[in-house]
């Protein structure tokens, strides 16, 4: 059976000069869209064990990390150049601790004519960063892994979703 060819996607933060623009989205119609994102901060069991116990000494790891993916996301235009500026209607960011790593879930959701993945991808960021910022002093060797999207509803391209 002959391989289909795959249908070009079009860039579209782009314009027909290569321009970078700011996708216009006003004649969107607005609908509930949600994204959920992840990555894990694996590090020595020692590392994880201070967070546990916390006994990290720039304070409650998991309470700080889950505050800075909270405001990361609410400032995600402020980092990100072409990301509309939209008004969240809610962020989650969970954090957890197994034997390897930290693992961190962020959930973003708004009503609005523009998805939230950059907004739940900059929570997750951020609060995988808070964690090695407050416990580098006891291991350099932490590693910020697996940041992806791993479910996206709302919005004409409807249900995005992966492992």
């Amino acid at each position: 059976m002959p391989k289909k060819k795959a249908a070009k996607k079009k860039l579209t933060h782009f314009d027909a000069k290569g321009n970078a623009v700011m996708v216009d989205v006003s004649a969107k119609a607005s609908t509930v869209r949600e994204a959920i994102a992840k990555g894990s901060v694996y590090m020595e069991p020692a590392t994880l064990k201070l967070i546990t116990s916390r006994k990290v000494k720039k304070g409650d790891v998991l309470a700080v990390a889950q505050l800075a993916g909270i405001q990361a996301a609410k400032r995600t235009p402020d980092m990100i150049p072409l990301c509309h500026p939209i008004a969240l209607s809610s962020v989650k960011v969970d954090l957890v601790c197994d034997a390897k790593a930290v693992r961190i879930t962020a959930t973003c959701k708004v009503t609005g004519q523009t998805g939230v993945e950059m907004e739940a991808l900059t929570a997750v960021s951020a609060a995988a960063l808070t964690v090695y910022d407050m416990c580098k002093s006891a291991d350099r060797a932490m590693r910020i892994s697996d940041i992806r999207l791993v479910k996206k509803s709302g919005g004409k391209s409807g249900v995005f979703e992966q492992k």
